[in-house]
């Protein structure tokens, strides 16, 4: 592969570098070489990296997005995502391309045309802005005039509330429940264990409870889900002692 030369500044954007390079391969916008076009992309920018290191982090989400979506390429059960992926990037660099080739155009009949310049006329009123603003609003407007995304909200302390309620539930006494529903014989397969109406910290703790009965060798699982209780052994005291919850 050639060793591209070019620097990061001659660039307004990743779209614009995949642009260069498409028409440097002389490919079919409407028909690229993504395999090609993604090893000359990550290519470039590792290169960008080795000269700078503050490459813009725009550049290097893109590269990340086409390593992605040569991944799926590559992977035949991947094929309807690869498309679709495909099908994406192909439309962000048509549109890309119109809208260059706009601007050419637009500057062209800008600089042909006479332009005057006069004195601009005094502003009625204060200039001063007068409004009352949440600085909230003001940083997502900024953001959004510099062609941003938004930041995140941080979550609502509501949405936690479900995971700081759950109620505790400790693995001893799903050990307890475990042994006793063997020596009872209400309790014979695997299934028995787990029940959807009950919550997942209870099915948490029921699963490492089981571990630490088959560790302790008190209780034996049969291939066909069958639970075997061995009554020689004693309950594992690390179960017993434990009350850690889940």
């Amino acid at each position: 592969m050639e060793t591209l030369t070019f620097k990061i500044e001659d660039f307004e954007g990743p779209l614009d570098l995949l642009l260069y390079l498409i028409s440097r391969n002389k490919m079919d916008l409407h028909d690229i070489n993504l395999m090609a076009l993604i090893d000359q992309y990550t290519a470039a920018i590792a290169q960008m990296q080795q000269n700078r290191m503050d490459v813009a982090s725009e550049f290097i989400e893109m590269a990340a997005r086409l390593v992605q979506m040569k991944s799926a390429l590559l992977l035949p059960r991947s094929a309807e995502e690869s498309e679709r992926m495909k099908a994406e990037l192909t439309g962000q660099l048509i549109e890309y391309s119109l809208c260059k080739r706009v601007a050419v155009e637009l500057g062209a009949r800008a600089r042909a045309q006479y332009t005057a310049v006069r004195t601009p006329l005094p502003l009625p009123g204060p200039a001063a802005y007068s409004r009352a603003q949440r600085p909230e609003s003001l940083v997502q407007a900024w953001y959004a005039l510099m062609g941003r995304s938004l930041r995140k909200k941080k979550p609502e302390p509501q949405r936690f509330e479900p995971l700081v309620a759950a109620p505790v539930v400790s693995v001893a006494s799903r050990v307890a429940h475990t042994l006793r529903g063997l020596l009872r014989g209400t309790l014979r397969r695997l299934g028995q264990l787990f029940s959807k109406g009950e919550s997942r910290s209870t099915n948490v703790a029921t699963f490492l409870a089981l571990l630490e009965l088959m560790r302790a060798g008190r209780v034996a699982l049969q291939p066909d889900g069958t639970l075997v209780l061995d009554r020689t052994r004693r309950a594992p005291r690390a179960a017993a002692e434990q009350g850690g919850s889940q």
